[in-house]
């Protein structure tokens, strides 16, 4: 909906206030001129609505001034399309590296800055870490991202529906049945379509794998980062297993292009359906044991426990969903609070604490693991028979948007199509609100706990460098 400055900055201040949650911010060329788009919802809610401002010469009111959660897109938005936003407060370049560049200071005796990356020691994405420490306590933290832009959305513009799935799953390479899922949801609300039964169940298994085997890798790692390789190595098995079974159910380790606007391109077999059942029950017999030995092992709750505690008022003032909010006293999934097929007729826990500290985040990974071995058994036993997807019908101008519950959180997904074709669209990954409530989360810490702070968040570089 098109609006002017003042219903803008009425929608700000709703954000200001908590009486509506931030979802996304983001724009697109309209002639000379630019629109900047914002999408919210009110607070308890998964009704996403989409407000539109035209940014005349350039200019839009900053929302980031009313709400932090909205900097890091804000200050992309305005590199990407050379915009300005009025008295934003911080304005310094997001994705320009050529720019002068100057990190938020930390001022006091004894305080030394430490840089890391953006190259890393392991096979990781590029980020440039800048710490300003005390002896070993870190003071401040500033992660500077951006290293990865890929220019994804903008490959979009022009593209076939097929084409920009494609993409759309490849925004972030561990959330690609996540990614692919939330813009097929958005090309059929904007279409009116529903996929078929079959496909919307196939859907959700491939998503619940996609969820087990993040959250066994990073459970694993998250302990290695603590010093316990043991169960970084015993978890990565589960997680191999996991990407086998996918392999051989769904034909691809990362269940890549399996799902696409209107359902699904691929089947499962009765003999596939048994082997994940069957699968699942060891898996879940191991996971019991690690579980265990998890808990038990008092030098890793030692390094676990209270350490990088994310205080549930911030998450919230972020707008922090999935594991990170969830840990943190913030009870939202997008699979309850937005249902769509097939989570709107599936039972389920979503797990909630408030500890906010390394092992709450670990624990609701834990609790997710559960639910998702019940959730998949539930929508294998009442598998539908039937097509594998629907139709697209060549329509005018329309859009659409939809929010689907990724293994780090809510993700949402806005497309405008005309006859076949994307015009515009915009997919949202939860670590944008991840990597500020790192920075927040991680102050008084020591930078030996650094890497199992930062793991047990594990935001996405590549998510956010659009």
């Amino acid at each position: 909906m098109m609006i002017d400055q003042a219903t803008w900055q009425e929608a700000a201040a709703d954000l200001a206030s908590g009486a509506s949650v931030f979802v996304a911010l983001w724009a697109e060329p309209a002639g000379d001129d630019c629109v900047v788009h914002l999408a919210g919802r009110p607070r308890g809610s998964g009704d996403v609505g989409v407000l539109s401002l035209m940014a005349h010469d350039r200019h839009f009111p900053s929302i980031a001034l009313y709400h932090p959660g909205a900097i890091l897109m804000e200050r992309a938005l305005c590199d990407l399309h050379g915009l300005i936003a009025d008295d934003t407060p911080d304005p310094r370049a997001w994705l320009d590296h050529t720019a002068a560049y100057a990190f938020k200071p930390a001022i006091g005796p004894g305080i030394h800055q430490i840089p890391v990356g953006p190259v890393h020691a392991g096979i990781i994405e590029p980020g440039h870490f800048r710490f300003s420490v005390n002896g070993e306590t870190i003071v401040r933290l500033e992660a500077r991202l951006g290293y990865a832009h890929k220019g994804t959305i903008g490959l979009m513009r022009g593209q076939t529906i097929g084409h920009a799935a494609k993409l759309a799953g490849r925004i972030s390479g561990d959330s690609t049945v996540a990614y692919a899922y939330a813009f097929a949801c958005a090309v059929e609300r904007a279409l009116g379509i529903v996929v078929p039964p079959r496909a919307a169940a196939l859907r959700g298994i491939m998503a619940e794998l996609e969820r087990l085997a993040n959250h066994f890798g990073d459970i694993g790692a998250i302990c290695n980062d603590g010093g316990f390789p043991l169960m970084n190595a015993l978890t990565a098995a589960l997680r191999e297993r996991v990407l086998r079974l996918s392999a051989t159910c769904f034909g691809h380790r990362l269940m890549m292009d399996r799902i696409i606007p209107g359902g699904v391109e691929t089947d499962l077999t009765e003999a596939a359906a048994a082997l994940i059942r069957t699968t699942l029950a060891d898996l879940l017999t191991q996971w019991g044991r690690l579980s265990e030995l998890y808990e038990k092992t008092a030098s890793l709750q030692d390094r676990m426990v209270t350490s990088g505690r994310l205080d549930p008022a911030i998450a919230r003032r972020l707008g922090c969903g999935g594991y990170v909010g969830r840990a943190s006293g913030q009870d939202f999934d997008a699979r309850r609070d937005a249902p769509y097929q097939p989570y709107d007729t599936c039972r389920f826990t979503v797990p909630g604490v408030s500890a906010g500290d390394v092992d709450a985040r670990i624990q609701i990974r834990m609790t997710e693991l559960d639910q998702s071995i019940s959730l998949i058994r539930d929508l294998l036993a009442t598998l539908p028979t039937g097509p594998l997807r629907a139709a697209l019908p060549d329509t005018p101008i329309t859009t659409g948007h939809a929010l689907v519950e990724g293994f780090r959180g809510d993700i949402f997904a806005h497309v405008r199509l005309r006859d076949g074709f994307v015009e515009a669209a915009m997919l949202r990954d939860p670590s944008w609100f991840f990597w500020p409530a790192l920075e927040t989360a991680i102050e008084g810490n020591i930078v030996a706990d650094f890497p199992l702070c930062n793991k047990s968040f594990n935001p996405s570089y590549s998510g956010c460098d659009l």
